[in-house]
This record gives structure tokens, sequence and C-alpha cells, in this order.
């Protein structure tokens, strides 16, 4: 069983690797694409760069909490674990909701609107 919650954690760890690099990688992306814009008529727009940044760290954070949970099961459950675990979801999915209202304008749980120009 101890050799089960080892590799359980070793998972964890390589999730959260994982979560880094998406954050990493998907904001030098962001950044080389706003400082060489693919098209020579285009221009830089600050929208779009802060716009492939919020996605890069949207992503990168529901894998960071994915690997949080994972942790949180495999360890001894205590009441300390647990809150801190809570915590730490309820900071991410604050982050998170906060960054795709900044994004898209609106709620997850509000309805597209029609005459709604799309963000950039």
């Amino acid at each position: 069983m101890h050799d089960f919650r080892l590799y359980i954690e070793y998972v964890a760890r390589f999730i959260e690797a994982i979560g880094v690099l998406i954050i990493a990688i998907g904001a030098a992306v962001a950044l080389f694409r706003f400082l060489f814009p693919i098209r020579r008529n285009s221009h830089r727009s600050y929208k779009q760069l802060r716009h492939d940044l919020g996605k890069a760290i949207l992503l990168g954070l529901e894998i960071l909490v994915a690997a949080d949970i994972i942790a949180t099961v495999v360890t001894e459950p205590s009441m300390e674990r647990v809150l801190t675990l809570g915590l730490i979801v309820l900071i991410r999915t604050f982050l998170s909701l906060s960054l795709q209202v900044e994004l898209e304008g609106r709620f997850p749980w509000q309805k597209r609107r029609p005459e709604a120009e799309e963000p950039l």
C-alpha cells in the first residue's frame, strides 16, 4: 500500500509540473506572438496578449487544482490537510473565475448575447 501512495504522489507531482509548464509555455508563446506578429501587416494587440496569457493561466490553474486534489487523496486525511486543500481550491477557483470574466466579459453561467462582439 505504501508503494501505491508513493506512485500516486509521483503522479500528482508530474501533473503539477505539467500545469506549471503549460503556464510558462503559454506565457512564452503569447509574448512571442505579441513581439513577432505572424502576418506582416498585423498590428500588435495588447488585448490579444492579455487574452492569450489568460487562457494559458486558466488551463494551468485547472490542472494544478487536479494535482492538488490527487495529492490530498493519497495523504493522511487530517482536518488540517483538507482545510488547506479547500483554501487552495477556493483561491484557484476564484482566480479562474475572475480571469474568465475578464476574458469573456461575462460569468460562465450567463448566456452569450448574440449582439456582443467576440473578445480579442
